[in-house]
């Protein structure tokens, strides 16, 4: 190859990695969900199980996965605290509700499902704009089906604050 030729494109190369370079110095922010918001939301997805007669455990995890809200309503079960805040996680891992990440398990092989992920409904991630800040899980609801409404209740939590999560 000739000199010029390799010149031109190693300033070609150098140059279009120059931005890069340039923003990795840069601070970034990024929006946190605050203890008060986690609190509100927790209890709204609590109030709104409680208006159905269910007596329910609600996570609130921060973006890292940290539990930053766990309410344990009176006469819930020891495996609803932790399924919870496994519920969260998952909706947090996969960027989605957690019955989503169930769906998406009952098709496969191999399902990736880890000490902290659960293939159950009731998490919802908590998103700011289409960032995802944190999530909510609830656990320990029942319909008179035997299904769950742990995801509504734990979706309800977030719609009440949603104006706040812009």
């Amino acid at each position: 190859m000739p000199r010029k030729r390799f010149a031109v494109m190693l300033a070609a190369v150098l140059l279009g990695a120059l931005p890069f370079a340039l923003r990795a110095q840069e601070l970034t922010t990024q929006k946190v969900l605050s203890l008060d918001l986690a609190n509100a939301m927790a209890q709204a997805a609590l109030a709104a199980c409680r208006a159905n007669g269910d007596h329910v455990v609600v996570t609130v995890l921060d973006e890292r996965g940290m539990v930053k809200v766990m309410l344990r309503d009176d006469s819930t079960g020891p495996q609803s605290v932790d399924t919870s805040r496994r519920k969260a996680f998952t909706a947090l891992a996969f960027r989605g509700p957690s019955s989503e990440q169930a769906k998406a398990w009952e098709n496969q092989k191999n399902p990736n499902i880890g000490p902290d992920r659960v293939a159950l409904a009731g998490g919802v991630p908590v998103k700011a704009g289409n960032d995802v800040i944190g999530a909510i899980g609830v656990a320990g609801s029942r319909s008179l089906d035997g299904g769950s409404k742990d995801e509504a209740c734990a979706q309800a939590g977030v719609n009440k604050y949603a104006s706040k999560l812009k």
